[in-house]
């Protein structure tokens, strides 16, 4: 019953912020800016005031799916963000941006988050079934030791994810703090449009902190089953 109410309540507030976060940029995707210029043109400037020549910007398809991938070195935004020219726009172009200039910088939350990619894409798979098929042994098998390390192993693996949800918090900060200096540094938006993009970064990173909070407490709940099965 535990795990259902943990589940339930992670649920629900990431489902309360992802809305708020839908309504901010829907809101202040109706906030056009005075100096006229597309998602795109802002990245493209943001880029080149900081002597990044080498990141291409590409229009990706959806909503909200815009990122920054350092391995091909393109800045993804989403169609809307890419062409049109508002307050969200600019925010959400800038905020990628930043992500690329803490690349060219070797920022080193970055890096960190970069080097527990692959571990984290290995450990989101399997994670989960092998504390579950862990407890499961230990529960008909009796305690041969077998199913509880097999849990912990799984543990680990989840811990290694949150890990990379924390790392991740610093990250996504530190690129919508360097977004929101550039854009107000070089009065690229009026006061009324630059409050608005320092909101929707704001929402947008609470996403984040949601995540990470549900992904310890999966795994402090996880490990309170499994050190619980041992006793």
């Amino acid at each position: 019953m535990g795990f259902y109410i943990i589940i339930g309540i992670i649920s629900l507030v990431s489902w309360l912020v992802s809305q708020k976060l839908k309504s901010k940029f829907k809101y202040y995707s109706n906030v056009q800016l005075r100096n006229g210029l597309s998602g795109r043109e802002i990245a493209e400037k943001m880029l080149h005031d900081n002597g990044i020549y080498d990141v291409k910007i590409i229009s990706t398809p959806g909503q909200l799916t815009d990122h920054y991938n350092p391995v091909n070195k393109t800045v993804n935004l989403s169609e809307a963000v890419y062409a049109q020219r508002n307050a969200a726009s600019a925010a959400v172009a800038a905020h990628e941006v930043g992500h690329a200039v803490q690349h060219a910088k070797s920022y080193e939350w970055l890096n960190m988050r970069s080097k527990l990619v692959p571990a984290v894409n290995i450990s989101s798979k399997f994670s989960q079934w092998l504390v579950i098929g862990g407890l499961l042994i230990s529960a008909f098998a009796g305690n041969t030791g077998i199913g509880f390390t097999i849990a912990v192993v799984g543990l680990a693996m989840m811990a290694v994810a949150t890990i990379f949800s924390f790392i991740t918090l610093p990250v996504e900060y530190d690129a919508s703090n360097r977004a929101l200096a550039w854009l107000k540094t070089n009065n690229m938006l009026t006061d009324a449009e630059q409050d608005g993009a320092k909101d929707s970064l704001k929402w947008a990173a609470r996403t984040y902190l949601v995540a990470a909070l549900g992904s310890l407490a999966m795994l402090l709940y996880w490990g309170l089953q499994i050190l619980g099965s041992r006793d």
